[in-house]
């Protein structure tokens, strides 16, 4: 499907053409992260867990939160979240209760071995930061505009998720 008309103008085209690749990127970026942590799991010899569950603890660290909030603030791409959170528990990564209130929400958090999990995958995306400024791939200002840009993006695509049908 040709998302350009005949009137497009070639400036018109050539945005269009750099939002494909921002999309080709984020998503490449994306299964990139996976292997980068997938890698790091299997150099220390963490195999229990995949990429995508060492996100899941990364992400939930200290807290305690439900599925669904870790759906709505999670990149769990391709991924069953309640599946692996299941899983997770079952390995004794992850403790789960019923919501006091709420008796159909099971809330999740960290047991001591989740948290070891999120602190190496903690210490890898610290060696990434310092890697990035020391090797002058980006700095603190390209990185804060990288995630204003991208947070724009995040919310445009919000907005047409939920106004536009």
């Amino acid at each position: 499907m040709n998302m350009l008309t005949d009137t497009t103008t070639a400036a018109d085209r050539s945005f269009a053409a750099e939002y494909l690749d921002s999309l080709s990127l984020v998503e490449r970026l994306h299964r990139l992260l996976l292997d980068v942590v997938k890698d790091e799991f299997e150099r220390v010899g963490t195999l229990e867990v995949n990429p995508v569950q060492a996100l899941l603890l990364f992400n939930i660290g200290d807290k305690e939160v439900t599925a669904g909030e870790l759906k709505t603030r999670g990149y769990y791409q391709g991924s069953n979240v309640s599946y692996n959170l299941k899983k997770l528990v079952e390995m004794g990564f992850m403790h789960h209760k019923r919501c006091e209130i709420d008796r159909r929400a099971v809330r999740v958090s960290l047991t001591d071995t989740g948290r070891e999990v999120h602190q190496n995958v903690a210490r890898l995306f610290a060696r990434h930061a310092q890697g990035m400024q020391q090797k002058n791939v980006l700095d603190l200002d390209q990185i804060m505009t990288i995630n204003s840009t991208l947070r724009r993006v995040e919310r445009y695509w919000g907005d047409q998720i939920r106004y536009i049908y």
